[in-house]
């Protein structure tokens, strides 16, 4: 008969699909140490299922256009922000690829966006990031310095895609014989978007904790250049370093004196 602590290391290094056999192996097993952990390894399985079963919804738009040919998730962070850039991900990934607990980016931790980015870039066909600088958004505006990054993390793809699958927006000036796909709130509802939402936003926040070193005043590796009200604070006190959009703090520091 095994030992408790071996079965417990048993479980803690079984992967998903060893589960079944786990608790097939030690159910008649009376101990009440084991039954918890039988009871353990049960849970993780239905949790396992339930997270598969989430999955297979965010593959929706991914299996009705799959005939077509690749298909790319797209979508950007930092449009909102007071300084930094608006950075852009385009992501291909392999028909069916299974990424546990993916979802958009907003909804995940730190922790899991950075455990994320590194199965993505191992797992997917292509991917591709593009940005636009805090002085070309001052140049052309947000919304147009959004599709230029856009199009920038389409055009750094190694391939090219059938299918653009977009979070909510259709993309000017995109080569017309890639289908564009806009999804409402499509970085929660598709696993390639999803996934887009997921390179840009962790290429981002590592840029701006890298400007927290030459620009330590204002708090970038927290607030990752957004309105925090610290962030705001400091502005006012320091004025705007070379990164801030000035077409964003207008309300806070007189820029015309810059």
């Amino acid at each position: 008969m095994d030992k408790t602590s071996f079965i417990k290391e048993k479980l803690q290094a079984a992967s998903y699909n060893e589960l079944p056999s786990f608790i097939s192996e030690y159910s008649s097993d009376e101990r009440k140490a084991v039954i918890n952990l039988v009871e353990s390894a049960k849970k993780r399985m239905a949790a396992y299922e339930k997270e598969l079963k989430r999955l297979e919804t965010m593959r929706i738009y991914e299996h009705k256009y799959e005939d077509q040919g690749l298909i790319c998730g797209i979508d950007e962070v930092g449009r909102g922000p007071l300084a930094g850039p608006v950075v852009a991900g385009a992501v291909i990934l392999p028909k069916n690829c299974e990424i546990l607990y993916i979802n958009d980016s907003k909804q995940l931790s730190e922790k899991k966006r950075e455990e994320l980015y590194d199965e993505i870039m191992e797992k997917a066909i292509a991917t591709g990031i593009g940005m636009a600088s805090p002085e070309r958004i001052d140049e052309i505006n947000i919304l147009q310095a959004t599709y230029e990054a856009m199009r920038e993390a389409i055009s750094n793809l190694k391939v090219k895609p059938a299918v653009l699958l977009n979070d909510a927006v259709t993309i000017p000036d995109v080569d017309k014989s890639i289908w564009q796909v806009p999804i409402i709130k499509g970085d929660a509802k598709s696993a390639s978007i999803a996934a887009a939402s997921i390179i840009a936003k962790v290429t981002r926040d590592r840029m701006m904790v890298q400007y927290e070193e030459v620009f330590p005043e204002y708090g970038f590796a927290s607030n990752k250049g957004y309105g925090a009200a610290a962030h705001i604070d400091a502005l006012k006190k320091y004025g705007p370093c070379p990164i801030h959009r000035r077409s964003f703090i207008k309300n806070f520091v007189d820029i015309n004196s810059l």
